[in-house]
């Protein structure tokens, strides 16, 4: 499809140049980041690559240096590749950095920027931050769904046990996936979605498509003055279709919540907060704030969870020795206990170090969500111009030979004797993110991947099916804003009694 689509926009390109070029006047104050030469319209979009943009974006730096410019249509992007040049971007020059583009398929599903992650800066980004910050994600809140976590994760052990016993082969991915999803719908609607085969479907299924439109192409971003092709491609049928979708999922999910003889439920999730803050009117919220808040809790929760543990299982598959090292740890540290809960892990260093490696290595938002400038800007001398959309490349920073010894390689023992932390602090590894728009669920989220991940190394031992060895372990990546294994982990489990 995109291959069409730059075909024709090539063609377009060369019909209209005479009309539309025009040599501009150079200006010897303006000095942009160095980069690779576009085309007349196009700019360098038939040369962008949408399924690994982080691995593009790194060769490049390769040639041009750890900040480059191009152009993709008409809109300009700067990417910084660097700790030193995300440290800048991200803390030092954060105010100049700190809002978000107008992109249709973000702006469609996020309610015209009403969420968490999309808001453009300003007062209501301020706000709705306060909320999530104060309301949803703090550690007592995170600490008072312990209990939904842990069922989640015993459900999934026990499914684990049954194909065990039978030597079935686990599909791990899927089986995180229920996990990941029923986790975080009870945490956010109070509701599982996993016990009935047709609403797991469709749930599965809006999930997906929901994912897939964050990254989509449409004209309209790229191409303002022809944007109405949307329409002739059936994009904008496809994501309006989408949208309605979702809005009728969350106005059912509130209806529910309204309802006053509904079961009352023992731990208060994230609709009855949201709810609850509406009716004090602490701050001014409609129907609309409350579903763009859970759209990001729904489809951003449920997914970053699931790609970092199929990530971690996947590098211990591959290196045997680090697998039997974080067992033993986990296993002396809960002897005869059965499981393993968050309170077990806060000693393991060793543990806390396969997640840290799993974060440079493969962190789940490789590209941090895209910012766009604000003002112009000056960053290591290059000039910057407002409304440019910035990338911080954290994937690029994680494998950093001036930073990290031997990066490509899988070894968590370079955490033992580091203060480094993914909180946001520490600029060489930030999956997260970092100043005003650092994720606000970060607590959230790893509590979550850490307790799935350590029950699946305590409980088990793990094989490769037959006739696969280790060398036969891909690390192929799905397009999309999160980076997911493209291939299914699926592997063999011993359950240990």
């Amino acid at each position: 499809m995109l291959i069409i689509i730059i075909a024709f926009l090539a063609i377009l390109s060369f019909v209209v140049f005479s009309f539309f070029l025009v040599t501009p006047t150079k200006n010897a104050k303006f000095n942009p980041p160095p980069g690779p030469k576009g085309i007349p319209i196009i700019g360098n979009l038939h040369q962008y690559d949408t399924s690994k943009p982080h691995v593009y974006f790194a060769n490049l730096a390769k040639i041009y240096g750890p900040i480059l410019s191009l152009r993709l249509g008409t809109l300009p992007v700067v990417v910084v590749q660097s700790a030193k040049l995300a440290k800048e971007v991200l803390q030092t020059q954060d105010l100049n950095f700190c809002s978000r583009p107008p992109l249709v398929g973000i702006q469609k599903l996020s309610y015209n920027g009403l969420d968490i992650a999309f808001a453009p800066y300003g007062e209501y980004f301020s706000e709705i931050k306060k909320i999530s910050v104060v309301h949803l994600f703090n550690s007592k809140r995170v600490e008072s769904m312990a209990p939904i976590r842990e069922e989640e994760v015993s459900r999934m052990i026990k499914k684990i046990s049954s194909l065990s016993s039978s030597s079935e082969i686990v599909n791990l991915s899927e089986l995180l996936m229920s996990f990941t999803t029923s986790n975080i719908c009870r945490s956010a609607f109070g509701k599982r979605y996993e016990d009935e085969e047709g609403a797991r479907s469709k749930f599965h299924s809006m999930l997906n498509e929901a994912q897939a439109l964050f990254t989509t192409f449409f004209f309209t971003d790229y191409f303002p003055s022809i944007g109405w092709l949307d329409n002739l491609t059936g994009q904008f049928s496809r994501l309006n279709k989408t949208f309605k979708d979702l809005d009728a999922f969350y106005e059912e999910i509130i209806n529910y919540h309204l309802d006053p003889n509904r079961p009352e439920s023992d731990i208060e999730n994230f609709t009855e907060v949201l709810l609850h803050i509406k009716k004090e009117r602490s701050f001014e919220i409609t129907l609309d704030h409350i579903k763009a808040v859970l759209m990001i809790i729904f489809v951003g929760g449920s997914d970053t969870s699931l790609a970092i543990v199929v990530w971690a299982m996947t590098e211990l598959m591959k290196n045997p020795n680090s697998m039997k090292k974080v067992q033993e740890e986990l296993r002396n540290a809960a002897q005869n206990k059965g499981y393993i809960n968050n309170n077990d892990l806060k000693e393991l260093e060793y543990f806390k170090a396969v997640v840290k490696e799993t974060f440079r290595l493969h962190p789940a938002v490789p590209l941090l969500v895209v910012r766009e400038t604000i003002r112009k800007s000056t960053v290591q001398g290059y000039d910057i111009l407002p409304k440019t959309l910035v990338y911080v490349n954290a994937w690029a920073i994680g494998r950093d030979p001036e930073i990290w010894n031997e990066p490509e390689k899988f070894m968590p023992e370079r955490f033992l004797e580091s203060s480094i932390d993914y909180k946001g602090y520490d600029f060489e590894l930030i999956p997260f993110g970092a100043g005003r728009r650092i994720c606000p669920g970060l607590l959230l989220g790893v509590v979550n991947m850490e307790l799935a991940l350590a029950n699946l190394l305590y409980s088990f031992d793990w094989e490769l099916p037959d006739g696969l060895n280790k060398e036969d372990i891909d690390f192929d990546v799905l397009p999309g804003i999160t980076m997911h294994k493209k291939t299914p982990l699926c592997l063999l489990a011993k359950k240990i009694t």
